[in-house]
């Protein structure tokens, strides 16, 4: 957690450079509209306006929650260790959808309830899942600060296979119940506001689900400007791990790609540790869950995609690649207003 106090502001000088090699391409000024301002960016988090994203991971932070026990969810804990192993055998959603898009896939155990014996699998594990938020906290502080430097320790590691760009993703039966009721404690906002089907619940199950996270606040009573206690008591090992991902990424200045809800919500406890910390995330899309436009509206970011994705697993963040990859085509390889006999778009 000591890290954090190495981050750094953007490199305006190279978002700058950027701009005006942008400027320079054969078309109408800004018109790649938030395409151009993400690949701007990329420039002022690397330093560096010859921006390259040919090395990039998705980052899958598999966990357990507790709270399961209170039924929740449509499935059991089970399912997260077999969708977990699905990913590091490469047969799972996020796996064909990255390996169509020329990304690697790394599925963390953070918190599983099992050990698996798929090899492939990354063991940070911090504890045999989660306790049950409505009955105790989920976690020590001590543990969640383990899980947030696990996954700063996973961009440091990244960082040296030459990184470009991480996308997040997780892998966690329950976890849409912990980040609703982060969601609500953070947005101020009441648990029926912010709270979805998750996975799959019916009108009774989504009733229930509101049930248990008010519950969990109120026997927690967590200060809401204190993200440490938050994620203790509310939160998932997939959720701090993720947390971790995002602060790595400023650390050691690789751009981190939010993907949904729970990505999302990781990402504001980040900001909520290190304001800073906002410069180096890239927003894809919004999810379909009732917190996602309200917790990117916290950060103050706007999504790329609206396609009312709810998958997770990092299949809304790795839809961010393409579009980057498409973007770049132009920036690195379009024609100049130099080499053409027009004149340049001039800003009014």
């Amino acid at each position: 957690m000591k890290r954090i106090k190495n981050i750094l502001p953007l490199d305006y000088e190279a978002v700058r450079r950027s701009k005006t090699h942008w400027d320079n391409i054969a078309k109408p000024l800004n018109s790649l509209g938030l395409l151009e301002k993400a690949v701007m960016q990329i420039a002022g988090i690397t330093g560096d306006e010859n921006v390259n994203i040919d090395k990039r991971y998705v980052v899958i932070m598999c966990a357990d929650n507790g709270v399961v026990a209170e039924g929740v969810t449509q499935t059991g804990s089970e399912v997260t260790a077999i969708v977990a192993d699905a990913i590091s055998n490469g047969t799972s959603n996020i796996s064909r959808m990255a390996y169509t898009f020329n990304t690697e896939t790394i599925a963390v155990d953070i918190g599983m309830n099992t050990d698996s014996e798929n090899k492939r699998i990354i063991r940070k594990k911090i504890a045999y899942g989660t306790n049950n938020i409505m009955k105790e906290p989920a976690m020590t502080v001590s543990q969640a600060e383990r899980a947030i430097s696990a996954g700063i320790d996973i961009v440091s590691e990244l960082k040296t296979k030459d990184v470009k760009i991480i996308v997040t993703g997780e892998m966690g039966i329950g976890n849409t119940t912990t980040s609703s009721a982060l969601s609500s404690v953070m947005l101020d906002i009441e648990a029926e506001r912010v709270t979805g089907k998750g996975a799959g619940l019916d009108a009774e199950g989504i009733l229930h689900k509101i049930e248990v996270i008010k519950n969990a606040i109120k026997r927690s009573n967590p200060d809401r400007n204190n993200p440490l206690e938050l994620l203790s008591e509310l939160g998932g090992y997939d959720i701090a791990g993720m947390t971790g991902l995002f602060l790595g990424g400023a650390i050691y200045r690789v751009p981190v790609i939010i993907d949904g809800i729970i990505s999302a919500v990781s990402a504001l406890i980040a900001y909520k540790i290190c304001p800073a910390v906002r410069d180096f995330m890239l927003c894809s899309h919004v999810s379909r869950e009732p917190a996602g436009r309200m917790i990117l509206d916290a950060l103050n970011l706007k999504p790329l995609i609206n396609a009312e994705l709810c998958l997770g697993e990092g299949t809304g963040g790795i839809l961010l690649i393409p579009l980057l990859d498409s973007a770049l085509s132009v920036y690195n390889s379009s024609h100049k207003f130099e080499n053409l006999p027009m004149e340049r778009y001039v800003e009014f």
